[in-house]
């Protein structure tokens, strides 16, 4: 089923408003993304040197579909594992536990299911997300919840995708559920203790870090929007305790609006945006006018090439007036998959183009059936599994000949 709506809420009506008009930005290992310029610089000893790049049935036909494709994409193995210098071509997996914990035995299956799904589209890189809790907007305690999956769990899930070949990241995200009257987003939290959040902090990702070492995850991702503590020298801290429990990418999400109106200052060599750029076009607007729209964006930031640049999350609802606002996650308009098809071409010819790190599409729930329908009536307007126009954009971008950056240095 898909009846719950994402947690996400990227893309709060206050944010929006702030930052339409604003000029553009982001950070430093310490990687310092500067105006102008689309390489970071990570400062060493005192100076600066260049850092190391790192729907409905009949609006497709059967070939169209992920789960009716060529006979090697129905084993669990991607046909063409990622290496450095290829682009991620991704999804966000999204596990949260179910009031009645399922077995090791269904979760292992449930994964399995996935990673066919995602081999059918051509998808090289999963990114699991798991929501992780806070008391309110002032808290300084973080737990995991009776959502939470543990370590030990997410080493299974991890596993699945592993043994496929994929490329792996490992996510926690701050769950919004206790901030609903405090302008309800992660990214306006402020701590009554900021050291104390930093420790508690800690002490819940340490077992995570753990899993994601033992597991050979590719990219662990220490914060993801948190627009009110970027810069805080609290990471500082954490960072190094993380990079010394694991060995891969310690990485850093930030959101667009922080993105595209400041300096990103994380003390990480690697950054992903969670990208929901306004387009004010209508829903009838061809594709190139959206690529127009991501790069005037863009250009406020830095023209040509983003090698350094991932696009860690993005998606739209398929619906109409979604161009407007792509990160509203709750709006229920009147069903248009055209919209999201088309949102999804401009956004991989915008990456391609501009010779970035890759896409990870918001977003799959761990406990749906991807090959199922979506049900309108209760399902999440960015749900696209299921939807053939958009998976044949995702298909089409997936298989496509980019070759990707060539300057990705994760192992």
């Amino acid at each position: 089923m898909r009846s719950r709506l994402p947690l996400l809420a990227i893309f709060p009506v206050t944010v929006l408003s702030l930052v339409l008009g604003a000029p553009f930005v982001l950070g430093n290992h310490p990687v310092r993304w500067e105006a102008g310029s689309a390489l970071p610089k990570v400062v060493i000893g005192g100076s600066e040197t260049s850092a190391t790049p790192s729907g409905k049935k009949s609006e497709a036909s059967p070939s169209d579909s992920p789960s009716s494709s060529s006979s090697s994409t129905n084993a669990l193995q991607v046909a063409k594992p990622w290496k450095k210098g290829m682009p991620q071509w991704g999804v966000q997996l999204y596990w949260e536990e179910e009031t009645k914990k399922r077995s090791d035995t269904f979760i292992e299956n449930q994964a399995r299911k996935h990673a066919k799904y995602l081999i059918g589209l051509g998808a090289n890189s999963v990114s699991l997300s798991f929501p992780y809790f806070i008391g309110g907007p002032t808290s300084d305690n973080l737990s995991a919840g009776a959502k939470t999956p543990s370590p030990e769990r997410l080493e299974r899930v991890l596993k699945v995708f592993k043994d496929a070949g994929f490329r792996t990241t490992l996510r926690p995200i701050l769950d919004e559920g206790n901030l609903k009257q405090n302008n309800g987003w992660r990214g306006n939290i402020e701590p009554a203790s900021r050291s104390a959040w930093f420790a508690s902090y800690k002490k819940l990702l340490t077992p995570y870090l753990k899993a994601a070492e033992e597991t050979k995850t590719n990219t662990f991702v220490i914060g993801t929007e948190l627009n009110s503590l970027e810069g805080d020298p609290g990471w500082d801290t954490l960072v190094a305790s993380a990079e010394k429990t694991f060995p891969g990418e310690v990485s850093y999400d930030a959101n667009w609006d922080n993105y595209v109106t400041g300096r990103i200052n994380m003390p990480v060599n690697y950054l992903g945006v969670d990208a929901y750029f306004p387009v004010k076009v209508p829903d009838t607007a061809p594709v190139s006018d959206l690529v127009e729209g991501w790069n005037t964006w863009l250009d406020k930031k830095a023209t040509g090439s983003l090698p350094n640049l991932l696009v860690s999350e993005t998606g739209i609802g398929a619906m109409n007036g979604a161009y407007h606002a792509p990160g509203d996650f709750y709006a229920r308009r009147a069903l248009n998959p055209k919209v999201q098809a088309n949102w999804y071409k401009a956004v991989c010819e915008v990456v391609q183009d501009r010779k970035m790190q890759g896409i990870y599409w918001w977003s799959l729930w761990f406990d749906d059936d991807p090959n199922t329908k979506p049900d309108d009536k209760v399902a999440s307007r960015l749900d696209f599994a299921g939807r053939p126009l958009s998976e044949k954009a995702i298909k089409s971008c997936f298989t496509s000949d980019y070759a990707g950056p060539g300057t990705d240095t994760a192992s």
